[in-house]
């Protein structure tokens, strides 16, 4: 019988019970006093809690507001515990920039500043898929180039990679060049030690993904693997630090991309689901099977017509499908055309095994055509068996992607070409509970993991609700700021609800906040058309002051750095700006959301995952769109208040916040900033704070 304990109550430090919990305040305490930090109440808690979960084995779902400090206050506990269980700890993230925060500052500091408080020294290590590391065998020439993309000869665009003298004259063949200049002098090989960074297509060239990887036993290069290297090294280290994804596939797939561990800690947790759900979503096109047959004939010589008309065969079946969800499964025409793909894929893939010689067993070329026939295997069998209303179906569904054009917006994908075709797990929930909780410790903790004062939509999404769930605690341990005082939450309530396209209205209070704030707003927009399209109006009303910055200007990057070293500046930009920025101060001072976060009206597994839940007799709306919109609007509320110092506005442009029946559900999950609906009170909120 699953056994819950659901505490939302005040910050006070919990009273440690153990000498496990004792010790791991102590440790607190030195690294907040070595490296001139404060008390800070909701962290000792979360520390102490931490611990607990590590001793007892009882997982544990922690919310700790910005400002907590909840880096430290679960790196702290995984240190001591890696100590006594004498195996690693490790810790994923969502995003690149936390990876990048914990290697680069909170790790360092923490075991600088303990070097004189534990037994002895420890190490945190970093693994990453294998496609974010130069592979030493293909800069070698183990693997073969990727198609239309050589380097010697010409690009898919007809240009002249290389000249006469060998020396690159395109842009790709100068970045590539580039790329093997530096994998000769970087010690980890990883792309994010490579300033400035390259394009994706360049990257290609000198990297292989983990299904073309030949592994440590077959490749000849092993022993000088950047990727071999990383997870050498995390198997000696205390604290592992990886990302969902990889955590994802330790756990459901079974293969050794981690350590062996007992214990996790999934950061930015409220994530996880979706990360999960990315990792092992597959795609199959005709254009993919055609693709892996001219792989596998060009590499390993087998007859591939019958996978070739098998793609032709799928382009066909699935050509008349409109864009969307396939919510019955494949019909017999299109089950007829998976089968074909699957029985050509695997009679393709045993024709193609190596013959056992050492030469075809180190066979770049031949490991990724035969990789690539497995993936369409594989997938190919997941749609044959996307079977409605069973016990864990998984979801079926056709795309055709667009494009943005600057003037013209969204170009949606053209309905008479043959789809892409995806699958995906209605739910994660019993892969998580297996996977995951079922085999380590996990402590999930994010800023924003309750919706309201409840767990619950969490706990359910990931497997930790039902009678065969195992044991969990969850907490609030709160934030140190005073967001009444900090901050206002402005809801333009007399705005019309939100169209396709902004209103004029919505321009029109746009133009009057930003002329208020005088800049210093981080304006956060539904979708890439709806930021460029307000930039440009913005642009048009104010003139040049204030510079509006919009995303795809520049690298993410610069842009969050202009923004953050000029307080006179707006940025606009859309989901990769929800969540992730911190920029402090009065470079901040102004949060613009112009809609609330629903997810798309047409987003297949948003919609396949809210009927599955109203057949049942839930409340599908309320458990999918809504939620999810509560914990994106409150990742988007949070870029405001990052300090003590902080005051600023978060204004809605959507009056349903304050309208419809669910906006009080969506705004218990919002920092308890004062409200108003005022929008003349809201201007001179921000002409003061312009003037200040």
């Amino acid at each position: 019988m699953t056994q819950t304990v659901q505490d939302t109550g005040s910050q006070e430090a919990a009273e440690p019970r153990s000498d496990a919990e004792r010790e791991a305040l102590r440790l607190l305490d030195a690294v907040v006093e070595a490296t001139g930090g404060q008390r800070r109440e909701g962290q000792r808690r979360m520390v102490v809690e931490v611990a607990r979960s590590l001793e007892t084995g009882r997982h544990l779902l922690v919310q700790a507001g910005t400002g907590t400090g909840k880096s430290l206050a679960y790196l702290v506990p995984a240190l001591q515990h890696a100590l006594e269980a004498e195996r690693p700890v490790v810790v994923a993230t969502a995003t690149l920039a936390l990876q990048s925060q914990i290697m680069r500052r909170d790790a360092p500091r923490l075991l600088e500043a303990l070097a004189d408080e534990l037994p002895r020294p420890m190490d945190v290590a970093l693994v990453k898929g294998r496609s974010n590391y130069v592979c030493r065998h293909k800069l070698d020439g183990g693997f073969p180039e990727e198609e239309g993309q050589t380097l010697f000869g010409l690009a898919d665009d007809g240009e002249m990679v290389a000249g006469s003298d060998g020396n690159p004259t395109s842009p790709l063949g100068r970045e590539v060049l580039r790329l093997r200049e530096w994998a000769e002098d970087t010690e980890t090989g990883d792309r994010d030690d490579l300033d400035p960074g390259v394009t994706d297509r360049a990257w290609r060239q000198v990297s292989v993904s983990a299904v073309d990887c030949l592994g440590a036993q077959k490749c000849p290069m092993a022993a000088e693997c950047f990727s071999e290297r990383a997870r050498s090294e995390a198997g000696e280290a205390d604290v592992v630090v990886t990302n969902h994804a990889m955590l994802a596939i330790s756990a459901f797939e079974g293969l050794a991309v981690l350590p062996e561990f007992d214990a996790v800690v999934v950061d930015e947790a409220h994530e996880l689901q979706d990360r999960v759900t990315g990792a092992v979503t597959g795609q199959l096109s005709g254009a993919i099977v055609q693709a892996a047959a001219s792989s596998a004939r060009k590499h390993t010589a087998v007859a591939v017509e019958p996978l070739m008309q098998a793609g032709v065969g799928l382009d066909a079946a699935f050509t008349a499908t409109p864009t969307g969800l396939i919510p019955r499964g494949p019909d017999e025409v299109q089950l007829s055309a998976l089968s074909a793909v699957r029985d050509a894929a695997r009679q393709a893939l045993s024709d193609s095994k190596p013959s056992g010689g050492s030469d075809s067993s180190a066979d770049g070329g031949r490991q990724m055509a035969r990789s690539r026939l497995q993936e369409v295997l594989e997938v190919a069998e997941r749609m044959l068996e996307t079977v409605p209303e069973t016990s864990h179906p998984e979801v079926l569904w056709a795309s055709r992607p667009g494009h943005f054009e600057p003037g013209a917006g969204w170009i949606p994908g053209d309905e008479t070409a043959p789809p892409v075709l995806y699958v995906a797990p209605l739910s994660v929930a019993g892969k998580l509970r297996e996977g995951l909780f079922g085999q380590a410790t996990t402590v999930m903790t994010s800023a924003t993991l309750a919706i309201g004062d409840s767990f619950q939509p969490v706990a359910g999404a990931v497997g930790l609700l039902g009678e065969s769930a195992p044991r969990w605690t969850a907490l609030d341990v709160g934030s140190p700021f005073d967001y009444a005082r900090q901050g206002v939450l402005y809801v333009a309530r007399h705005l019309p609800k939100p169209g396709r396209s902004a209103s004029p209205e919505s321009y029109e209070e746009l133009e009057q906040l930003l002329r208020a704030s005088g800049g210093g707003a981080l304006c956060l927009f539904s979708s890439k058309r709806a930021a460029e399209d307000a930039a440009a109006e913005m642009r048009t009303r104010l003139g040049p002051n204030p510079t509006i910055l919009c995303q795809g200007d520049t690298t993410l990057t610069a842009l969050v750095r202009q923004f953050a070293t000029e307080p006179d500046t707006c940025l606009f930009g859309t989901m990769s700006l929800w969540q992730g920025v911190d920029v402090p101060g009065a470079a901040c001072r102004l949060v613009v959301i112009d809609r609330i976060p629903f997810p798309r009206p047409d987003d297949p597994l948003a919609t396949a995952r809210s009927r599955d839940i109203s057949r049942h007799g839930g409340n599908g709306f309320m458990a999918v769109s809504a939620s999810h919109a509560a914990v994106r609007l409150a990742q988007g509320a949070g870029r405001l208040i990052r300090t003590a110092t902080d005051r600023g506005v978060v204004a809605v442009l959507d009056s349903r916040l304050a309208t419809e029946r669910y906006g009080s559900f969506l705004r218990s999950t919002l920092p308890e900033f004062w409200p108003t609906t005022d929008p003349a009170v809201v201007r001179g909120v921000l002409e003061r704070l312009n003037t200040a």
